[in-house]
């Protein structure tokens, strides 16, 4: 075994390898840009390295000053987790080069499976299903434009290099092929530095059902089951499951036997997912799935697979890039349970699960498991760290197991109604609202389920009165913990004769809100809320509910879901830019990648006007209502969040 390694990654999976290690007596180096310097990746590895600013491509995509830092500090091998260089093969060479063990496959099994055309070309070699489609070398418009048609309507355009959902489209009709075709190839390029894209045969009630393999320098290779990673918006996972759901005997012989043929054909070493396209319009079937892509390297939703067999993924990483021979044959991996993890994100699931920034002024996850479950909570962060604009926004990973499915998913729907989050808008509530869904409850799950309901799924109720009174009882911090039933002990709801009333202020949305608190001799607190309410409506309150005040405002907590709301700094003044309606301002930070109006212009409600790229993906920013054009964002234009971006003539202007 190594006696040191760098982890040439951060966050949740950089602690998640540490802790593997550390339980092997392995010493392990971090590496960390300017943004990274004080986070816990850092703080829990043994040595840390500084390797750059912030932006990835001057820090974590510097394959030279990794390399760099592994050899100063004495590090062995280098674990890539996933991400940023997990899959370039040209650092695999270049680790191996400097004498270094690349903690993953070979390059050339890498590069076998790195382009998804080729890949797919290899598979059909090897007797593997595939989907029907073009994945030629040809890139023409014209010809994919041909080779759509042929295909048959929908089709999907996918990015040849690279995965999570970035430079796909689904395209219905033959005249949006041309506009698609531009969107992922300029979404492709600017997340992999690959424009190449191939087309692929839309399937009806698709499945995402992947499969983890295993293999050693000794040619020996293992599958340890199933994935079903359907759950999923803008083609990204958002809660997956191991088993898969109405998975049959026959018909995981059939896929795992494919996926251990597949892993074969390249001479596979280490940790690797073979990802499935399944048609479930007419239930699980043998002969109704097909290869699309294989990830080589460990997947985000690796801990599933952990829970279902007992196995632990990263052990076996460096067990096998140290030399050693699989630690179980195939007869020897068993399946018991049934796993979920959910990802927690720092997004607005409300428009469009916009990426999020902000201070996480409170975090506090479950302190133990539901009854008669398992849990992992696989973080990078603590409360106090700030999601940065440069990474992946993903806070956590909330992992169950139970007994059975339905046993797990509702550990799952109670882990998350424990879990409380402020400071940054979070998309927990959507994660609740999909583990309590109908359809997901049953198991009848697509890629498709949360955009048939995203309205639903997304849609946070206005809070009741009594969540009002807590905010504003928790705005005075009279219930505090230490508040006693003893007047005395606390001067916040004491006067002569008579008891102090405390008039507050808040905002929650558009809607302002003023209420009166007052302490009881009784311990108990009076809330009076006097607008926008007609009557005054007075609520008693004897203890705080779940609610934490952070700077300028409080959240309270009901459920999974969290209502902020804003206090008002009556000494500051009002924002008359932010307050304008005749603007339209960044939800994100980004880069203006395309506009596509100009001043002057007339503009009707839902028109796309520019295109903003944040996190590598695009977002079309479009008008929010009808009206005319007075200033436009420039292309190419890096911009924060609350940014304007365009300007409107407002009426009685010229």
């Amino acid at each position: 075994m190594f006696g040191k390694i760098l982890i040439a990654n951060r966050g949740e999976i950089a602690c998640r390898v540490i802790r593997t290690a550390r339980k092997l007596g392995v010493r392990t180096v971090a590496v960390y840009s300017d943004a990274d310097a004080k986070a816990l990746h850092v703080e829990m590895a043994d040595e840390a390295v500084h390797i750059g600013p912030s932006p990835v491509g001057e820090s974590y995509l510097r394959g030279d000053r990794i390399i760099a830092a592994a050899l100063a500090t004495g590090a062995e091998a280098i674990h890539p987790g996933y991400g940023f260089l997990s899959e370039n093969p040209n650092f695999v060479d270049q680790v191996t080069a400097a004498g270094l063990v690349f903690i993953g496959p070979s390059a050339a099994s890498i590069r076998a499976m790195g382009l998804k055309d080729a890949a797919k070309r290899l598979m059909e070699k090897a007797g593997v299903p595939v989907v029907p489609g073009y994945h030629g070398e040809a890139h023409e418009i014209v010809l994919l434009a041909s080779k759509a048609r042929e295909i048959g309507y929908p089709v999907l355009i996918k990015a040849r290099a690279g995965g999570g959902g970035k430079g796909m489209r689904r395209v219905d009709h033959p005249d949006d092929f041309s506009e698609a075709l531009s969107g992922a190839r300029r979404e492709a390029k600017a997340a992999f530095g690959d424009d190449r894209v191939l087309v692929e045969k839309y399937v009806d009630k698709p499945r995402h059902i992947e499969c983890q393999v295993f293999g050693d320098n000794f040619g020996n290779a293992v599958h340890l089951f199933e994935r079903d990673c359907s759950a999923q918006r803008r083609h990204q996972k958002v809660i997956e499951e191991a088993p898969a759901p109405g998975m049959t005997p026959a018909m995981r012989k059939a896929m795992t036997e494919a996926a251990v043929k597949a892993a074969k054909a390249i001479h596979y070493s280490g940790a690797g997912t073979i990802e499935f396209i399944v048609d479930a319009s007419e239930g699980l079937k043998a002969d109704r799935f097909w290869f699309m892509e294989m990830n080589t390297r460990l997947q985000v939703e690796h801990p599933v697979t952990e829970m279902v067999t007992g196995v632990d993924l990263v052990e076996w990483q460096l067990r096998i890039a140290a030399g050693e021979k699989l630690p179980k044959t195939q007869g020897e991996i068993a399946l018991a349970g049934h796993a979920f993890e959910a990802r927690l994100y720092a997004e607005d699931a409300a428009k469009g699960f916009l990426p999020a920034t902000g201070t996480l002024h409170h975090l506090k996850f479950p302190d133990a498991a539901p009854e008669g479950a398992a849990m992992r909570i696989e973080t990078g962060v603590r409360a106090g760290d700030a999601i940065s604009p440069f990474y992946d926004p993903m806070i956590a990973k909330l992992v169950v197991h139970g007994k059975d499915r339905a046993s797990a998913l509702n550990a799952l729907r109670e882990m998350l109604a424990r879990t409380e989050v402020a400071g940054s808008t979070v998309n927990t509530a959507f994660l609740a609202a999909l583990a309590a869904d109908a359809d997901f409850a049953a198991g009848d799950v697509d890629t498709g389920l949360i955009g048939r309901h995203q309205e639903a799924l997304t849609a946070i109720p206005a809070p009741s009165d009594e969540t009002i009174a807590a905010a504003a009882l928790a705005a005075t911090d009279a219930g505090a913990p230490g508040s006693a039933v003893d007047p005395w002990s606390t001067l916040s709801g004491y006067a002569h004769f008579h008891t102090l009333a405390r008039r507050i202020r808040l905002r929650h949305g558009e809607e302002n809100i003023l209420a009166r608190v007052s302490a009881r001799p009784d311990g108990r607190f009076q809330v009076a809320l006097e607008a926008p309410h007609d009557a005054v409506n007075t609520h008693d309150l004897r203890t705080m509910p779940r609610a934490v005040r952070w700077p300028g405002h409080v959240t309270v907590f009901e459920g999974a879901v969290g209502y902020t709301f804003t206090v008002p700094d009556p000494l500051a003044k009002a924002d008359e830019a932010g307050a304008a309606s005749g603007s339209l301002r960044a939800p994100m930070p980004g880069l203006v990648k395309l506009v596509r109006a100009a001043t002057g212009d007339v503009v009707i409600k839902g028109q796309p006007l520019l295109i903003l790229e944040a996190m590598k993906m695009e977002h079309t920013i479009a008008a929010p209502h009808d009206g005319v054009i007075a200033e436009i964002a420039a292309e190419g234009a890096q911009v924060s969040d609350g940014t304007v971006l365009v300007r409107f003539v407002e009426d009685g202007q010229g």
